[in-house]
């Protein structure tokens, strides 16, 4: 018996046994799709972190201001000030490797808005949700934010508090939709700002809503100098007057030895008071790769329980279609097949057991990760390396599982198996 005719012998006997077969595949179909769903989600979690962590800029610090409760906060103000351009400027100054010092303000829009004119038509005042920031002109310094029009802020429009701003592509697609932004009048909130500059999106899909707002995309955002944003907007009243400083460190400095200095520098500023933290960005990717490595092992040995359930019930299956085939099995050593052919004959019934299992799992799993994105808004990545390695183990679970029986079926004695009931 060739390998073409074990096949076809495989295929007649999972054709003959419809229900039986698909209920086997089962414990493959889910196990598969476990593999290949969590194997994505986890992916896309560390695209995720990863993206959040270029933006912040591997060999940058952020010193943030700290969320607390309104009594917190009331103590707090007694003794500093809050997160703050002292701050900025002493770190600047006293901290040695210091390259570059961004403060930046996060507002709180609760109108953004734009008249938009096609052709001879009225004016259309078009609105839209987009995170806004008060920021230093150095900020393009520590963070790659390519322009597709106009220009950025500079220091002149901080240290005049102009009210000009730089909009992300899908702010501008929905304010302006395809007219011209640059020289337009912008509102966020009461604050009119004219538009300078459009950040490019870099040729790809500009995503939107709580897509863009969970990558950290700059696409829905908006910019403008952060001494406008600090005096002409309104700021709850004990609010931190920032709400980061990044710091951009010199190649040669240790930001972890650096984020000490920064830490005690600025607790003298605080008077002690615990309302700022230090996010050093090479901590959190060596943190993300830990955790992403544990969610593997888990995610891993989870699926792996799932396989080893679904190998258990083929090799069942396979000991029933031993007992049911005796005399088959019988007839064809009769007729001159020795022990490899049957064991042959066997294997790959099982393996083809695994192989449609594992590919129908494939879609399974595919669809999982599709609709993990769709509906909860969790980024997946669905990788060859994850399909392959799915398929892979669900191939090899199959043969393994099939070979005791078909071993146990190639040593049944043909005048015994030509005699049983």
């Amino acid at each position: 018996m060739n390998i073409g005719e074990a096949f076809r012998s495989a295929s007649d006997g999972i054709s003959a046994h419809k229900m039986r077969s698909g209920l086997t595949m089962l414990g493959i179909m889910f196990g598969v799709g476990a593999v290949i769903a969590m194997l994505s989600i986890g992916a896309g979690a560390a695209r995720q972190a990863q993206s959040f962590i270029d933006r912040m800029g591997l060999r940058n610090l952020l010193v943030r201001a700290k969320q607390l409760r309104p009594d917190e906060l009331q103590a707090a103000r007694k003794k500093s000030l809050g997160v703050s351009m002292r701050d900025a400027d002493a770190i600047r100054e006293a901290v040695p490797g210091v390259e570059v010092v961004a403060p930046r303000l996060k507002v709180q829009p609760w109108k953004v808005q734009a008249s938009a004119k096609a052709g001879d038509g009225p004016s259309i005042v078009n609105r839209t949700d987009a995170t806004v920031y008060g920021v230093s002109h150095l900020l393009r310094d520590l963070v790659a934010l390519p322009l597709a029009e106009g220009r950025f802020i500079d220091g002149a429009d901080e240290k005049d508090h102009a009210q000009v701003c730089v909009i992300g592509a899908a702010v501008r697609r929905a304010l302006f939709a395809y007219g011209p932004a640059l020289g337009q009048p912008l509102r966020v909130n009461d604050l009119w700002c004219e538009v300078i500059g459009v950040v490019a999106d870099a040729g790809a899909a500009v995503p939107t809503g709580a897509e863009a707002a969970a990558a950290g995309s700059p696409a829905r955002e908006i910019y403008m100098p952060v001494t406008t944003a600090s005096r002409k907007l309104e700021h709850e009243p004990l609010a931190s007057p920032l709400d980061e400083i990044l710091v951009k460190l010199a190649p040669h400095v240790q930001s972890r030895e650096a984020a000490a200095v920064v830490r005690t520098l600025v607790d003298g500023l605080h008077g002690g008071v615990d309302d700022y933290e230090i996010v050093v960005p090479e901590a959190l990717l060596e943190q993300s790769r830990q955790t992403q490595g544990l969610f593997n092992i888990v995610m891993g040995c989870i699926a792996g329980i799932s396989l080893l359930v679904g190998g258990i019930g083929i090799m069942n299956i396979m000991l029933a279609s031993v007992l049911e085939r005796t005399r088959e099995i019988g007839v064809r050593r009769a007729i001159g097949a020795d022990q490899g052919d049957i064991t042959l004959q066997f294997i790959v019934e099982a393996f083809s057991i695994s192989a449609l299992g594992g590919l129908m799992g494939v879609v399974i799993g595919v669809g999982i990760a599709r609709t993990v994105s769709l509906y909860a808004r969790w980024p997946t990545v669905v990788t060859a390396t994850s399909i392959v390695l799915a398929l892979g183990v669900s191939m090899a679970v199959g043969i393994l599982s099939g070979l005791y029986p078909a071993v146990r079926a190639s040593r049944v004695q043909p005048i015994q198996a030509l005699r049983y009931e």
